[in-house]
């Protein structure tokens, strides 16, 4: 692992002091102090701390102003609150912020290392998550197509998808939770999900609720795997599946989700098929 590099925002010259003894004690950097708005702002843009412990009350500003301010410059930098002050007010404007962990002065060290070590392996366990799921999705998929209808798909091309999209027709999404959640999306037009479902159901002709059923199974399968996959890869992530829910019709849009997603094209004899998957942070 990688030394964590912090900075501590506390105008204590006694508890800047102290907390930067425990934090050098087990092995972290201090990369940083900050007692004023100004101050945090200018060790933030200068040395780009990973996390940041922060004093809730502090000269002409507070904690959540500064945490504010934190996330401008860096978005992904975790807040952990050290402070005197705990009531349920403060409790729930944290939670807003998404603060990552709360300790209390004074401060006991067993607490305050729990603390950032559960932060910093969430982090690392996203960042894991973020490295593989969009290739075994992808191999999911293929891998499906393969065995359930015998027609080997190529992907053709794929991107970052941030802005909704025209759908062909058909989408199935597949939710996926565990300890982050996420989604998966299956975009197609009538006539290949008709293909699809024909050759699933070993029928010609197919009609309408036996497409989408058969097609939901379909999404449900390859997301199933995937997520299967994963969690060998790691069992901490332990993923699931929820039901499909699938829309359908002309001039049907699909709305991009609040957090970053990947999307890969894929051709075969059928048609195009379009995979939309990604997963999110969620509230720590």
């Amino acid at each position: 692992m990688d030394k964590k590099r912090i900075m501590i925002v506390d105008d204590s010259t006694f508890s800047i002091a102290f907390i930067r003894n425990i934090l050098e004690e087990h092995g972290y950097e201090v990369v940083g102090t900050a007692g004023t708005l100004d101050e945090v702002i200018e060790v933030m843009k200068t040395q780009r701390p990973d996390l940041v412990t922060m004093d809730m009350t502090l000269p002409g500003t507070d904690g959540f102003e500064c945490t504010r301010a934190i996330r401008k410059i860096d978005p992904s930098v975790k807040v952990i609150i050290v402070s005197s002050m705990m009531d349920e007010e403060i409790l729930q404007e944290a939670k807003k912020l998404h603060i990552s962990g709360y300790v209390q002065k004074p401060v006991d060290e067993e607490e305050l290392i729990t603390n950032i070590e559960r932060v910093i392996s969430v982090e690392e366990l996203y960042l894991f998550l973020q490295d593989y799921y969009f290739p075994v999705f992808k191999e999911a998929l293929m891998d499906g197509m393969n065995r359930m209808t015998k027609v080997r798909i190529e992907f053709q091309n794929e991107y970052c998808c941030e802005s909704e999209y025209q759908s062909k027709g058909i989408s199935i999404i597949i939710g996926v939770i565990g300890r982050f959640s996420g989604r998966m999306l299956i975009d197609l037009s009538e006539e290949t999900a008709k293909k699809i479902a024909g050759k699933m159901l070993r029928k010609e002709t197919v009609e309408k609720e036996e497409t989408i059923a058969a097609l939901s199974e379909f999404a449900n399968i390859i997301s199933g795997n995937a997520c299967s996959i994963l969690n060998r890869k790691n069992k901490v992530l332990g993923l699931r599946v929820a039901p499909p829910s699938v829309l359908y019709g002309e001039h049907l849009l699909i709305s991009a989700p609040s957090f970053k997603t990947m999307t890969a094209v894929a051709t075969s004899e059928y048609g195009e098929l379009l995979m939309n998957v990604g997963f999110q942070r969620g509230d720590e």
